[in-house]
């Protein structure tokens, strides 16, 4: 348990962490009170108008690539920080006001997604790799599990209590919920006292954005990684698609049952994070084992009968997506050379988050057309998919072999490219 949260020991990152956590369950509040209200209020349950939505909150990612990573690597990243969780607070405050006023409509719900997108596009990256300012390379690993832990334990939170609060006193509380969160990060962004985390004179005078994909480009293990997160990102984690869906098309259930399954996803987030930040250092077979096992959780959780049995299988999936992009996330951060770390995350965020706007819509097609478990199928696709590529590398480049010695079946490798922790 003391290796589990040895990054806690950390003033700097204690602080940090503490104003994350608020912020991030205000976070939960927001997306499950938004699902809802366009599923229920501003449509007759169209799931592809749930899938627009997450484009347009992911999509400007990759649209932006070019100046997000390249914003992480060049400025401050807490004054950066600061800036962009301000302007995310008092989008969810509008939204909260639009619609407690009555007045509300789906394009405004369009609308400022797209600018909470934008924004969130220059936030992703600096928060990833803040981390990273705060903790000795030995914690580093460890501090980005806690910080997924933390994401996904406000999920088992936020998700719940929107709920209650939606049935309640109605949507709008949690969009101002939210609103308010934000103070929590930006007072503990205001406490830490660190150094400049990226001044220009540090920086090599020609490095550009490009740098960023060139270095990608020579490294094998980063490429395979990266078509993982596409796969995964751009047809697995819809979950606000096939969770909702499944709660009120296919087993019709209310809003206090879609938090719920939110909240059970949740259990197994958490529980898939606290296991990567017990390991002392993330492993490419870690990435393979997770992304199989969310293909397989995923094809349960398509043929489960009922809303219960459906849940079980939710925890699964979220501790099978948590080992994959945990894992991945620490070994990508620990691997990469320091000057260059905000863009390969921007790109790795882009390609995660970005291939929303693609995959999202598709989802949420498939869903309205075949029915939301054939929906969740897509996301067994990409899951499948995914360890299909990294089995590809650790063949090609590892020397992956399945072997028989004195009559068992033995799984070796041997490391080609010489880096730590690919295996």
């Amino acid at each position: 348990m003391k290796t589990t949260f040895r990054a806690l020991k950390n003033p700097s990152y204690r602080i940090w962490a503490t104003g994350a956590a608020v912020s991030n369950v205000g976070t939960w509040l927001q997306r499950t009170a938004q699902d809802w209200i366009v599923l229920t209020m501003l449509t007759a349950h169209s799931a592809k108008a749930v899938g627009i939505v997450m484009a347009l909150q992911f999509g400007p990612q990759a649209v932006l690539l070019p100046f997000t990573g390249y914003a992480a690597d060049r400025f401050d990243r807490r004054r950066l920080l600061i800036v962009t969780q301000a302007i995310m607070g008092t989008l969810a405050g509008i939204l909260g006001v639009l619609t407690l006023t009555g007045l509300v409509q789906l394009w405004h719900v369009y609308v400022l997604a797209g600018l909470l997108g934008l924004i969130t596009a220059f936030d992703t990256p600096a928060r990833q790799i803040f981390v990273s300012d705060l903790v000795p390379v030995e914690e580093l690993s460890n501090a980005v599990a806690l910080n997924s832990a933390s994401f996904n334990a406000a999920r088992l939170v936020g998700p719940a209590v929107a709920g209650v609060l939606i049935a309640l006193v109605g949507s709008g509380w949690a969009f101002l919920l939210n609103a308010a969160s934000f103070f929590g990060v930006l007072i503990s962004l205001t406490l830490l006292r660190i150094a400049p985390s990226q001044s220009r004179e540090t920086r090599p005078a020609k490095s550009n954005f490009a740098d960023g994909f060139r270095y990608i480009s020579r490294r094998p293990d980063l490429m395979a990684i990266m078509l993982m997160f596409f796969l995964i990102g751009t047809f697995g984690l819809n979950y606000p698609i096939f969770i909702s869906t499944m709660a009120v098309s296919e087993f019709h259930k209310g809003v206090g049952q879609f938090g719920l399954l939110t909240s059970i996803l949740a259990i197994g987030s958490v529980s898939g994070a606290l296991l990567s930040a017990g390991r002392p250092t993330p492993r490419l077979r870690h990435l393979l084992i997770g992304s199989a096992c969310f293909g397989l959780g995923s094809t349960i959780a398509a043929i489960m009968p009922n809303y219960w049995t459906f849940g079980a299988a939710l925890i699964m999936i979220g501790v099978s997506a948590q080992t994959f992009s945990t894992s991945a996330n620490g070994l990508v951060q620990m691997s990469t050379e320091s000057h260059l770390k905000g863009r390969v995350q921007a790109i790795m965020m882009a390609v995660f988050n970005g291939g929303t706007p693609l995959g999202a819509p598709i989802v949420g097609w498939v869903a309205d057309r075949y029915g939301p478990r054939w929906g969740i199928m897509v996301a067994a696709f990409g899951g499948f998919g995914a360890a299909t590529a990294m089995l590809y590398y650790l063949v090609k480049f590892c020397h992956l072999r399945l072997r028989v010695s004195r009559g068992r079946w033995r799984v070796e490798n041997e490391r080609a490219d010489g880096r730590s922790g690919a295996d």
